[in-house]
């Protein structure tokens, strides 16, 4: 008998003849993602920048603290933690959380994402190549078609993965029992998950924007990983401009680090950080050249607006699924602009984040 395989599992040339094309499946797939994923440098960067241990995770106290108590309980029990849901918005820590739970089990992890897993085949390929009490991290789990959703309710449940071999006629549907696994699903819109595969997570949490504080701190551990000199005036600005996301102040510690050696002596000064991000066009808000001519366009072509979505990604050529969702988030959070029934409209804050005077009446819009 296998030494790796799970107790319980019953050989059947038939099903480990299945299991075996899956995984061959699986491999396939992945080596044409890997070779992509390994020609960008910065990748490997900002994997380099991640933290390993949930100690070294800064802020995000409540979620680190919750998950230490759960880990620790399972590796007492020598159970598999529950599974876990991971929402908020992009670049706050998700994916580094999913690898620090895997390391903190000391279990191997499994990454894929929602939209790769196109067929119950390519779930049934990772789920029976998983090695006991692994990590299986799916990003974007929101994007789950409900066919693998499906696939997915008895494995998280029951451990068991029901699988059609052949066709017609004579196609059979056998079980095959799975290995002790932790799902950990992270999602920025954990709101499009169906409720069935909510409630089947049984922890959690949701990752908040960062403080310029905390950001700080998180440009200081990086720019030691780096081997960067920094002076705090030069964390805290570009800690001030990094829209509350370690991922963007990863990006501009980068950039600004460049521009040091280039046009400096190397040092990250406050003066070097705040001319290397104007030449990046990132304001003291955290704007950049897109969110002002948003905001430019809204103030001075629609008088303040209200614009609907269509018009104004129109006439900034842009499509309007990017304006929704990559751009409007934050100029909303900043109370910049505002949507309503009749479209966007400028704040008397994005008025004076322009420097332009508040036109009379305009107050009436909100």
């Amino acid at each position: 008998m296998d030494p790796d395989r799970s107790p319980g599992i019953v050989p059947d040339p038939a099903i480990e003849a299945a299991a075996a094309d899956l995984t061959v499946r699986r491999v396939e797939a992945e080596e044409p993602i890997a070779e992509a994923r390994g020609a960008d440098p910065d990748d490997d960067l900002d994997r380099s920048l991640r933290p390993s241990r949930l100690d070294d995770f800064i802020a995000q106290d409540a979620v680190t603290d919750q998950l230490a108590v759960f880990i620790e309980a399972a590796k007492r029990r020598g159970e598999p933690l529950d599974h876990v849901l991971l929402s908020g918005p992009p670049g706050l820590g998700k994916t580094s959380l999913a690898h620090i739970i895997a390391a903190e089990l000391g279990a191997s992890l499994v990454h894929t994402a929602a939209p790769a897993l196109e067929r119950k085949a390519d779930v049934a390929a990772f789920l029976t190549s998983l090695e006991p009490n692994s990590v299986f991290f799916i990003d974007e789990v929101h994007r789950l078609n409900p066919a693998i959703e499906e696939t997915l309710y008895p494995a998280m449940e029951d451990r068991r993965l029901p699988v059609v071999l052949g066709q017609g006629a004579g196609a059979r549907t056998v079980t095959l029992d799975l290995p002790p696994f932790t799902l950990v699903g992270a999602t920025t819109r954990a709101g499009l998950l169906s409720k069935p595969l909510h409630d089947r997570f049984g922890v959690s949490h949701r990752l908040e924007h960062y403080d310029a504080a905390d950001l700080a701190v998180i440009v200081r551990r990086s720019a030691g990983i780096l081997e960067v000199e920094i002076e705090p005036a030069g964390e805290n600005a570009i800690a001030t401009r990094s829209r509350g996301t370690p991922r963007v102040a990863n990006r501009l510690l980068r950039r600004v680090r460049d521009f040091a050696e280039v046009r400096g002596s190397g040092v990250v000064t406050g003066e070097i950080a705040t001319e290397a991000l104007g030449l990046l066009d990132v304001d003291e808000a955290g704007l950049d050249r897109h969110d002002r001519v948003i905001l430019e366009t809204i103030a001075v072509k629609f008088s303040g607006g209200p614009v609907g979505l269509t018009t104004l990604a129109d006439s900034i050529d842009e499509e309007p699924d990017t304006v929704e969702g990559v751009y409007e988030p934050f100029l909303i959070q900043q109370g910049l602009i505002k949507r309503t029934p009749r479209g966007r409209v400028l704040t008397e804050r994005g008025y004076e984040h322009l420097g332009l005077p508040v036109p009379e009446g305009a107050a009436t819009l909100f």
